[in-house]
């Protein structure tokens, strides 16, 4: 069964740092297009950042370049999102999402897997 699992999140002072993992498992060979979706109760998920496994960098959204870095973990199908210089708009529930091939873009449908989501609190 395929799965995400997603740690890391947490409270912080604006200006602080924190990082988020999420581990995909469980889903038939072949490279993913792993991204972070952020969103807040009532609004819709928004990607900020996705990498494809199979190769080639991290895309940014504009809101998150220069502050977020994404990477691939040491573990097979792992990223890491480290964030920093963290803004009390960054508050919001971070989501991992995943798709099987190619990465397609920022938008929330393209990503079929996703994870439960760990709350990032960024207070002034």
């Amino acid at each position: 069964q395929s799965r995400l699992e997603e740690s890391g999140g947490g409270s912080v002072q604006a200006g602080g740092s924190l990082r988020l993992s999420c581990a995909a498992s469980g889903f038939p060979k072949g490279p993913l297009c792993m991204t972070w979706q952020y969103h807040t109760p009532g609004k819709d998920r928004e990607g900020i950042a996705f990498i494809y496994m199979g190769g080639g960098g991290p895309t940014y959204r504009d809101s998150v370049k220069g502050r977020f870095t994404l990477s691939q973990g040491d573990a097979e199908n792992t990223i890491v999102l480290l964030m920093e210089n963290l803004k009390p708009q960054d508050t919001g529930i971070y989501t991992c999402a995943a798709r099987r091939g190619t990465c397609s873009g920022f938008r929330s449908a393209y990503y079929y897997y996703r994870g439960q989501g760990t709350q990032v609190t960024v207070s002034s």
